[in-house]
């Protein structure tokens, strides 16, 4: 397990880049599919303990927030980390271990590509301004940088409350730390 940290291109205010995925719920997601105000992407996974480590707060921001949609997008390789299947995604989803709005695969990893994740998590938050996402925060979720370290302070939950409001948010992107992401055909 290598620590990564993320930087993507992406910067605040820019559009969200469009995807269309298989879900773990058998339905296909396009970024339009979500009616809420503000929307959680996050490059994911099952396998890595960084990402393990925040199922519990993802799920959590799920459920507590009616107007906030979180979406995970897993895509590693399955073939080289069979953990990070369909269908040990769809596992997951059965036992409540992640409880997201969505869970989808990105078996290309173009999605993953197209908003310069790079790790796991890799938090991306958007506003809608109009009929558009726009990026309000790219970062950590909160302060524990190691899977193991309890977190004091939670990044995600003030930029949301900040979304939601219609106000900047007032963190700092701060780079994502956690697992590289396995890219298919590497």
């Amino acid at each position: 397990m290598v620590a990564m940290e993320s930087d993507s291109e992406l910067e605040r205010g820019d559009a969200a880049p469009d995807f269309e995925l298989p879900g773990t719920d058998g339905e296909t997601h396009a970024i339009d599919s979500f009616d809420v105000d503000a929307l959680l992407v996050v490059f994911t996974c099952n396998h890595c303990p960084y990402a393990k480590a925040k199922f519990g707060l993802l799920n959590d921001l799920a459920a507590e927030y009616d107007d906030l949609a979180v979406v995970g997008i897993n895509p590693n390789d399955a073939e080289e980390y069979p953990d990070d299947s369909f269908e040990a995604m769809r596992e997951r989803v059965a036992d409540g271990t992640v409880a997201y709005d969505a869970y989808l695969r990105d078996e290309t990893g173009e999605v993953a590509a197209a908003y310069g994740a790079v790790c796991t998590p890799d938090p991306f938050l958007f506003g809608r301004e109009g009929d558009e996402w726009r990026l309000r925060y790219h970062g950590r979720l909160d302060d524990a940088l190691n899977p193991d370290d309890e977190p004091t302070e939670f990044y995600v939950r003030d930029a949301v409350d900040a979304v939601l409001a219609g106000e900047e948010v007032a963190h700092p992107d701060r780079p994502s730390r956690g697992c590289s992401i396995k890219w298919p055909d590497e």
